[in-house]
């Protein structure tokens, strides 16, 4: 039977319920000093807030190396009430040093199955998806080696593979690696972030290879989101593709959280959802924040 992998076990689909389908409780990346998502009590007070706007699920795509602190995911979802998926994979090589990287070599894969089936550390969390990342307009060797063990990965356990496409570029390259090249299953894939390339003709093109398309992360002022998503969310569902859309918020700083003047988690039930309700209705985006993730996240785990 399919389930959710979440932080406190596996889940029917149907249970995860109103669902932030991209953010983050922790984060930590040289190339964001000063900045780390660290603070347990302000992750505990976002999923508070999260939770007190309707929310009851939440899926973080920090992967391997960048400060996830899964062994503490369980107290925080449990006390908020609030469902978390983990992540496995590994994020673009500028967030690592080489002799991290160095350490990886030659079983990545291996480290992948390991955290979906195991658990991540002594922890015994087990993460439900796998997150990797392209570059700006192209695949680089290192997004090549880690889709092609997120791949091995997906072929060993079923996890879905979840992609951050750099300013919202590169989806079809992915797509061409990840379900050409590599084999995996369109429906199994996640692309983040076109959103911020608002490109009606590759979303399209995407939609149409049969992935799910996520649209997470409120506006700054280089990224065309908020004022153009709902005829985004539109032209897509007209197509027929309103299955395959996911929303998320991805709160990646400090200065990101509600709790510390930031939108946070609660922007997208707040505001995200609202926008959209008003122009779609509400059935829509309903599916979308409910239905879409269930079946995105679901896996018959092998």
């Amino acid at each position: 039977m399919s389930a959710v992998r979440t932080v406190l076990g596996d889940i029917r689909p149907g249970e995860l319920g109103v669902t932030d389908a991209h953010d983050h409780l922790f984060f930590r990346s040289p190339l964001l000093p000063g900045r780390e998502l660290a603070d347990a009590s302000a992750a505990q007070a976002e999923l508070a807030a999260f939770r007190a706007a309707g929310g009851r699920s939440i899926v973080q795509w920090t992967p391997y190396g960048l400060g996830r602190r899964a062994a503490g995911l369980p107290r925080l979802s449990r006390a908020a009430g609030v469902h978390v998926v983990c992540a496995t994979g590994l994020h673009q090589a500028a967030h690592y040093d080489e002799e991290s990287l160095a350490g990886l070599r030659g079983g990545l894969a291996d480290v992948f199955v390991r955290e979906l089936t195991k658990g991540i550390g002594p922890s015994g969390v087990r993460a439900g998806l796998v997150k990797v990342a392209g570059g700006f307009h192209a695949l680089d060797a290192h997004a090549r080696w880690t889709m092609g063990a997120a791949a091995e990965a997906h072929h060993a356990t079923g996890a879905p593979v979840a992609v951050h496409l750099e300013m919202g570029t590169g989806a079809l390259d992915v797509l061409d690696l990840l379900c050409g090249e590599l084999e995996v299953p369109p429906h199994r894939v996640i692309l983040g972030h076109l959103n911020r390339s608002p490109d009606s003709v590759v979303q399209r093109q995407a939609a149409e290879s049969g992935c799910y398309l996520a649209f997470d992360g409120p506006s700054r002022a280089h990224h065309a989101t908020d004022w153009r998503m709902p005829d985004a969310v539109r032209a897509l569902a007209e197509g027929g593709f309103g299955h395959r859309l996911l929303l998320g918020g991805d709160t990646v700083v400090s200065g990101a959280r509600s709790v510390d003047g930031g939108p946070g988690m609660p922007y997208l039930l707040r505001r995200v959802r609202l926008r959209l309700e008003a122009e779609l209705g509400t059935d829509l985006v309903h599916r979308i924040l409910t239905e879409n993730p269930g079946r995105a996240f679901a896996v018959d785990w092998t």
